[in-house]
């Protein structure tokens, strides 16, 4: 197996790790939520279908270039073109060399449109300024909030090195995923008001067991250490938490059309790959990711924390102001 993967496994998670903004372009798809007919139906299946033909294209593809030259004679910087032209094929990397424009450029056009629609929520709410809401009136596109982001992104990628910007977004991506794993247990199983003060500290031990079980895999993993001894400690305190949490927390909320499946165990997995990965990736993204981090935290804090609240209030009065119009409620007095 030494040709077959010349780095071993270690390599394949270091790879899977950087490389995995690759197929980040299917979250996309839930920002089109605003877009579609049927929300909760037609977003589970153009996130479901769009990851299916990512994964089958990407491992055609790969498959095909290893069948066509040696692994060791792939070209770093344009590994179809460089290809096809060893093998005497001059003509197919100019269609290579297009397709690969083409693909670019949709690619940024659609992640534009996501992340405007991002930027527009997070500003409807004040977090950042409300001119970034604007929509056209003709085409009902955040017009304010793509040019922002798209001139932010050609700065950003003009003066950053590629390979830090794929670690950082590769480290953001699995970070999310691995709280939107959790958001999603939090939301099965919690309800304010009526899950049970037992059952509630049942859920965050089981889910602080998950995460610290977790943490403690992938940071042996990166320490590159040769003895099997921590995780059969670790794996096992993974599967004991998340098979707790399926035995004695009794779910609080069913979905009424579309559910994830196997919960708890599908999230729980989620949470433990999207850990491991991470605890792949090198300690100098980490300390990027988390300066970065810090610094959108302090800006959240006394800045957006508070828009977003004088936002909340403004609007909850202006909602009791039309209930008063409409004759919903009585107009408060002011008797003695």
């Amino acid at each position: 197996m030494r040709d077959f993967t010349p780095f071993g496994a270690r390599g394949i998670f270091a790879a899977s790790a950087v490389l995995f903004f690759a197929y980040i372009g299917f979250d996309a798809v839930s920002t089109m939520a605003e877009e579609t007919k049927n929300l909760a139906r037609d977003i589970p299946i153009g996130l479901v279908g769009s990851m299916a033909i990512t994964t089958g294209l990407y491992c055609i593809l790969a498959v095909t270039l290893c069948l066509m030259v040696p692994f060791a004679d792939i070209d770093k910087d344009a590994p179809f073109s460089v290809a096809f032209s060893q093998r005497g094929m001059n003509w197919a990397k100019y269609i290579v060399a297009f397709g690969a424009l083409k693909g670019m450029t949709t690619v940024l056009l659609f992640s534009a449109v996501g992340q405007a629609r991002y930027l527009t929520h997070i500003a409807r709410t004040h977090m950042m300024p409300p001119w970034l809401t604007q929509v056209h009136p003709r085409t009902g596109t955040p017009v304010n909030a793509t040019v922002v982001m798209l001139f932010a992104t050609a700065v950003i990628a003009f003066f950053t090195d590629l390979g830090i910007l794929s670690n950082l977004l590769s480290i953001s991506t699995l970070f999310i995923f691995m709280l939107v794993a959790v958001s999603l247990l939090v939301r099965r199983y919690y309800v304010t008001g009526e899950t049970t003060t037992a059952n509630r500290n049942k859920l965050v031990a089981c889910i602080v067991a998950i995460l610290l079980s977790s943490i403690a895999t992938a940071t042996y993993w990166g320490l590159d250490r040769k003895s099997w001894v921590p995780y059969a400690v670790t794996v096992p305190a993974w599967l004991v938490a998340t098979a707790c949490l399926w035995a004695f927390v009794p779910q609080a909320r069913a979905p009424k059309l579309w559910g994830t499946p196997l919960v708890p165990w599908l999230p729980s997995a989620s949470i433990a790959i999207n850990i491991f990965l991470l605890g792949s990736i090198d300690a100098k993204s980490f300390e990027r990711f988390g300066f970065w981090t810090a610094g959108l935290l302090v800006y959240y804090i006394f800045i957006g924390l508070h828009a977003s609240y004088d936002e909340s209030k403004a609007l909850a009065a202006e909602a009791a102001a039309r209930k008063v119009e409409d004759g919903q409620v009585a107009p408060p007095t002011n008797d003695k």
